[in-house]
């Protein structure tokens, strides 16, 4: 994660000199490093309107205020590729004082929020358009395309007044139904209904505004004048029809229409300065404008979102913007709904990788403790398990059909089925280490010949006694404990043999009585080895169930979350079309009012349909889920119900046992 503070911006999008964009891999970099949820901001207007005083300001930028020699700060944090200039920048967007356009391509800043925890804010200030010296409308297109798409609060940054020609200049909102398209259906639809769903807010800012806001004589609020600026025309013919267009498409597509009004910052002849002018030489009411500007955008400016309400994260912005960047280099149209599949299938896998770290790097923690029981290591892996599918969710979404969140529960069975493999090598090494340790004395016995003497096989059977009762006692706790003691017990089975064979004190009736009860207890600690079996096999099976009644639970709750997103994404842009329809209605386009209607009861309907169908597909997620729960536990049961019978079976040919 990120843990720099940016200290000037760095160029995102640049043009290549046959005019075609593309992303910069260092600002692409500086973003995969963001980890929160991200505001982006973006300005878009005609060049040498003052687009880069904003949004220095919005980043707390003194560029533009006079600075002395010891606050200026040279950025060593960032890497020094930048847009049409050689020059490093120092503490903000360069503002430039001639006619020529100074911001070329697309400029980014990273900053930490100021009003919002746990999230960063990305500026993005784009190239002015119309810039006489380009003469390409496209490009400027593009680059009005790109402000759209990665931002979730569009300021649009004119000069004077909004009249007809201001709204005309905004030509560009009118191509947007050529240049984005939602859905990826194959067929040429107008799908650009389903803008105001995704689209940002809008924000108008007027600067050297001078006019009297006055409406019939009355007073009026900045948000009236804009909204008396884009009224629409009664009657019909293509004027009419080119006069509203624009002003349609505006109130048609963005969910939210703010207006700033901005005095003359300074005396006109000093305008032309404003990047060396100190805040002691602004106007008062300029200042007072650029507060109220400041606080609105860090108030209301909201955390940028996928299609579907999915938020996105710095990562997430870097993988769109090269997306999208690329796609219209290639002379594609950006569509969303392929961005969305793009963007889920990239982060899902990350999201397993990140998971899959948070598991292992815990149970390699507890590796260290090895040997434990299999009930520590099984509660440690289940709360593990938890921490992984938790960190899973977070960054995931749209995991259709469930595939990997299935290949993670795949992964964290086949590592966990590792550990404990590990945890029951390291048992074994340490219960054979013990045996070893205090068997030597009959090693060396045995070595010697101490036992091949009359009477010599009761010393061997009262020296074996003893070593069972010490191992006993230090491996009480052992995974592979009686295992062990079988595997040693049946090796001195065949010195036994020999002993008893060679004790001359002992009568053959004798002999064979002890062959019986030495046989009878080998098969009694055969039996408690698979006694020891069964029992972490159950534990096994305990923990199974918790972990996947754990994983159901945070999967169901995710579901639901993502539900809840894709509710409210359709609910504001439902809300934002009936304001539209209500503001139709009383300016008396009745006509225009009635077909907003059937819009928005196919809205309605297509809504509906798009969560039921997200419904339908959680429910054959979890559906599936359950079936791979289901099977694991078959399986685990029908094992054991084979040891059972197989322990059942030797109980029945066991007899009294001496020596255990």
């Amino acid at each position: 994660m990120l843990c720099f503070q940016m200290e000037a911006p760095v160029c995102l999008i640049d043009t290549l000199p046959d005019g075609r964009l593309f992303a910069q891999p260092d600002a692409l970099q500086i973003l995969s490093q963001l980890g929160k949820q991200v505001v982006v901001v973006s300005v878009v207007g005609l060049y040498r309107t003052g687009k880069s005083y904003l949004m220095n300001r919005l980043a707390g930028s003194d560029k533009g205020y006079t600075k002395t020699p010891s606050q200026i700060q040279t950025s060593t944090s960032l890497i020094g590729t930048h847009c049409g200039s050689n020059e490093a920048l120092l503490s903000g967007f360069d503002l430039g004082s001639t006619i020529e356009s100074k911001t070329k391509g697309i400029w980014m800043w990273c900053l930490k929020h100021p009003t919002k925890a746990d999230t960063d804010l990305v500026l993005l200030d784009t190239e002015g358009l119309g810039d006489v010296d380009k003469g390409d409308s496209k490009h400027d297109t593009n680059i009005f395309c790109l402000g759209v798409l990665l931002s979730s609060t569009l300021v649009y940054n004119s000069r004077g007044t909004i009249d007809n020609r201001a709204v005309e200049e905004l030509q560009f909102v009118t191509e947007l139904t050529e240049c984005i398209k939602v859905k990826s259906s194959g067929e040429d639809v107008d799908d650009s209904a389903d803008f105001v769903k995704f689209f940002p807010n809008f924000i108008w800012t007027v600067r050297d505004f001078t006019l009297e806001r006055k409406i019939d004589g009355k007073d009026a609020t900045e948000n009236e004048y804009l909204e008396f600026a884009l009224k629409l025309k009664h009657g019909v013919g293509k004027q009419v029809s080119s006069y509203n267009l624009p002003r349609e498409c505006i109130k048609k597509f963005f969910p939210s229409r703010t207006c700033f009004t901005f005095p003359f910052p300074t005396n006109p002849d000093d305008v032309s300065r404003l990047e060396t002018l100190s805040a002691s030489d602004l106007s008062p009411e300029f200042l007072q404008v650029t507060k109220r500007f400041l606080d609105f955008v860090y108030a209301n400016s909201e955390v940028k979102r996928l299609k579907d309400g999915h938020p996105v994260t710095g990562r997430v912005l870097g993988h769109l913007t090269k997306l999208y960047v690329d796609t219209i280099s290639s002379g594609a149209v950006p569509c969303m709904e392929n961005a969305v599949i793009a963007m889920a299938q990239i982060e899902n896998e990350a999201a397993v990788k990140e998971a899959l770290v948070v598991y292992q790097r815990g149970m390699e923690k507890l590796k260290g403790s090895f040997p434990l029981e299999v009930k520590e290591v099984s509660s440690e892996h289940q709360n593990l398990s938890s921490s992984a599918t938790q960190a899973f969710i977070k960054r995931s979404f749209k995991d259709t059909e469930g595939t990997f969140g299935k290949s993670l529960e795949e992964k964290i069975n086949k590592l966990f089925n590792e550990y404990l493999l590990e945890n029951e090598q390291a048992s074994q090494k340490r219960c054979e280490e013990v045996l070893v340790s205090i068997s030597t004395t009959m090693t060396e016995k045995l070595k010697k010949g101490s036992y091949a003497k009359p009477g010599g096989y009761q010393i061997f059977s009262k020296d074996l006694e003893d070593i069972v009762e010490k191992y006993n006692k230090e491996t009480i706790k052992e995974v592979k404990g009686e295992a062990v003691l079988e595997k040693f017990l049946k090796q001195k089975s065949l010195d036994s043999k020999a002993i008893l064979k060679a004790d001359e004190k002992l009568t053959e009736k004798e002999k064979r009585i002890k062959e019986e009860i030495e046989r009878a207890a080998l098969l009694q600690q055969e039996i408690k080895a698979k006694e020891k079996q069964q029992k972490q096999l159950e534990e096994r099976i305990e923990a199974e169930k918790r972990s996947s009644e754990e994983r159901m639970r945070q999967m169901q709750q995710k579901m639901e979350e993502e539900l809840r997103l894709q509710r409210e994404e359709a609910q504001r842009a439902l809300d934002s079309k009936l304001n539209e329809q209500a503001e139709l209605l009383e300016k008396g386009f009745k006509e225009k009012a009635d077909l907003m209607s059937q819009e928005m009861a196919e809205f309605k309907k297509q809504s509906i349909e798009a969560e039921n169908a997200r419904a339908r597909e959680f429910a054959e997620v979890i559906e599936k889920s359950n079936k791979r729960h289901e099977e694991s536990m078959a399986m685990m049961m029908q094992q054991h119900r084979e040891q059972m019978s197989a322990m059942q079976e030797m109980r029945q040919n066991s007899g009294p046992c001496v020596i255990l």
